[in-house]
């Protein structure tokens, strides 16, 4: 006799094909193996999201799903960290040949493909002006801008100062483009937009203010009232960058314009 209930179907005995298949074994996903390309494009993830103020180690860490600990194999603090992030954005840039006749259209599509690079991350314009270009990875961009302002003939006091200038100018003002982006986050925008989000009408009151202004005290304000302010980033950029081009053209050997040109030295301040 057997155990079972009177009327209850035995078990099959096991199939052949079951006796010979092997006992199922748990395999876990491979994980992507930690990275220093992996925690830079975590870093970017991080600062994207939550801007400067809220980017750590800890942060990163957790973008990633590893323990803190485990980042300081691949960099070495969270500068260490800055200066990846603002190398990275180098990544497949090149200056082309200095061409003395063409010396400030290459400059100026130094300076705006610099700012595109900052504007492509929140907050890097700070990351940049933190951050000196001096390293390894980055001495050959400095080197072949200055080769553009020296083969174009600018006294070599000038040259030296252009770079830093130029630098200055892009980062000032994407600095000045980030703020008015988190400002439109704020406010309820998604700060995708480089445009400033109240522009139009901020315009309209500046420029009614100006004109109401007593033409005794304030002539030229009241004169330039409609182009003081401008709704397009792009062009007052480009306007920018034109005045500071024109500048150092002044400084050419075959400039009329432009004070101590013959010994390369900058003007008095005075």
């Amino acid at each position: 006799m057997t155990d079972a209930a009177a009327g209850t179907p035995a078990s099959p005995p096991p199939s052949p094909w079951e006796r010979e298949r092997p006992a199922r074994v748990h395999v876990a996903p491979a994980r992507t193996p930690l990275s220093r390309e992996r925690v830079v494009e975590a870093a970017f993830a991080v600062l994207d999201r939550q801007g400067l103020e809220g980017l750590s180690m800890r942060q990163v860490a957790a973008e990633l799903g590893v323990a803190v600990s485990a980042l300081y194999a691949h960099v070495g603090s969270k500068d260490d960290l800055l200066e990846l992030m603002y190398t990275r954005l180098y990544d497949g840039f090149e200056m082309p040949e200095p061409d003395p006749r063409r010396w400030q259209e290459q400059v100026r599509e130094y300076a705006r493909s610099g700012r595109r690079r900052l504007l492509s991350h929140r907050d890097m314009a700070r990351i940049s002006m933190a951050h000196v270009p001096f390293t390894a990875e980055l001495l050959p961009h400095v080197e072949a801008l200055l080769a553009v302002f020296r083969t174009a003939g600018l006294p070599d006091r000038i040259a030296a100062e252009a770079g830093d200038l130029i630098s200055t100018y892009i980062d000032g003002f994407v600095l000045e483009e980030g703020m008015w982006r988190d400002r439109a986050a704020r406010h309820g925008g998604d700060g995708s937009s480089l445009a400033r989000p109240d522009w139009p009408e901020m315009a309209d009151e500046m420029q009614n203010y100006f004109a109401s202004l007593p033409p005794e005290d304030f002539p030229h304000l009241r004169a330039l009232a409609g182009l003081i302010v401008s709704d397009s980033s792009d062009e007052r950029f480009d306007i920018g960058l034109e005045i500071i081009l024109r500048g150092l053209a002044s400084y050419l050997p075959d400039s009329a314009a432009g004070p101590d040109q013959d010994a390369g030295r900058a003007p008095d301040a005075t």
